[in-house]
């Protein structure tokens, strides 16, 4: 068998080759150690091609994607994923999907119970956990550094722009795949505790004209905890000034803060003040996270480790979704056991 630093190298198929599957297969091709980017599939034959042939790969569909590789990496758009996780299941291969892994609970439920009945571990992509700052204010949690979390924060401002929104993105984006981040974020920041209520605002403040069309581009949401604590988690799609993330508890000893805008420690003083670069993307942003994620799902497949984000971590942050959905549509706040 062949080895990358020392590891048995594990063949993993790509599907789905948009924005983010095709920075997953640069990382895969490139960066993750013992994995290999051994076939790209989707719905578009002609993307999963120029995809492949970039990084010297098959195209495959998915059937013959599913026969050939040894984990499957699913990165299409959110409303395949279940489907594609019964079929990787079904083919008895480890599955990682992109968040968020299914849209609804009865979705999520189904693709759980389908990877536990087949016996293949599932991982979900909530790449912030892998970031070193997020996990190390994680730590500091867990070791009781800042005592008994009181207050709590996570920041999703993408810096798209007016330009960057259009009519035809799917309704409730904001929360079920960008405020979904902050969700898990403030869940595993928390351990132990459970979400007990959510109450959102919400508008269409960076593109108004989509209103009507569902899109709401910049929301924030209250959630209490049964530990006391209480979190804002909030997002926006017009940060001007760069890609901005960041997660906050303070807690009864101190806080914890990660996250932050300077791509580079390097000032500049002029005559028009000071100048620092920011992170303009995801992929700049969290490129270690991202290929941390799937070396550890590299390891879930050669059976050295497992899952360290499940389909059950996806659920509780998917169900914390659908309780501010339906706050916003509502007008008042939701206890977390309405969403069944």
């Amino acid at each position: 068998m062949r080895t990358d630093h020392g590891l048995p190298v594990v063949r993993l198929g790509l599907i789905g080759a948009g924005r983010i599957g095709t920075m997953h297969a640069g990382n895969i091709a490139r960066d993750v150690p013992g994995a290999e980017l051994a076939a790209v599939a989707d719905a578009r034959p002609e993307a999963a091609q120029q995809l492949a042939e970039r990084y010297g790969t098959e195209a495959q569909d998915v059937d013959s994607l599913l026969k050939d590789v040894d984990g499957v990496v699913i990165t299409s758009i959110a409303a395949a994923h279940p489907d594609l996780i019964h079929r990787a299941a079904a083919a008895g291969k480890p599955v990682w999907c992109e968040k968020p892994a299914a849209l609804t609970l009865e979705e999520i439920d189904q693709a759980i119970a389908a990877t536990e009945a087949a016996g293949v571990p599932f991982q979900v992509g909530f790449n912030r956990r892998f970031a070193k700052d997020f996990a190390a204010a994680h730590q500091a949690v867990v070791d009781g550094v800042i005592g008994t979390p009181q207050l709590m924060r996570s920041i999703t401002r993408d810096p798209g722009g007016p330009a960057g929104l259009r009519p035809g993105i799917p309704p409730w984006t904001i929360f079920r795949e960008t405020l979904i981040h902050d969700f898990d974020t403030l869940l595993w920041l928390n351990p132990g505790a459970r979400p007990v209520e959510v109450f959102t605002k919400a508008d269409a403040l960076v593109a108004p004209q989509y209103k009507e069309d569902g899109l709401l581009d910049t929301a924030v949401v209250l959630i209490t905890f049964d530990n006391g604590a209480i979190a804002t988690a909030e997002a926006n799609f017009s940060a001007l000034y760069g890609y901005d993330v960041r997660g906050e508890v303070f807690g009864s000893k101190g806080m914890v803060i990660a996250g932050g805008l300077p791509s580079s420690p390097l000032v500049r003083y002029g005559a028009s003040g000071l100048q620092q670069q920011t992170f303009r993307s995801d992929e700049e942003m969290f490129h270690d996270a991202y290929v941390r994620e799937l070396a550890e799902f590299a390891g879930v497949v050669r059976g050295d480790a497992v899952p360290p984000v499940t389909g059950h971590d996806a659920r509780n942050a998917l169900r914390v979704a659908l309780a501010a959905m339906t706050s916003y549509q509502e007008s008042r706040a939701v206890r977390i056991e309405e969403v069944r």
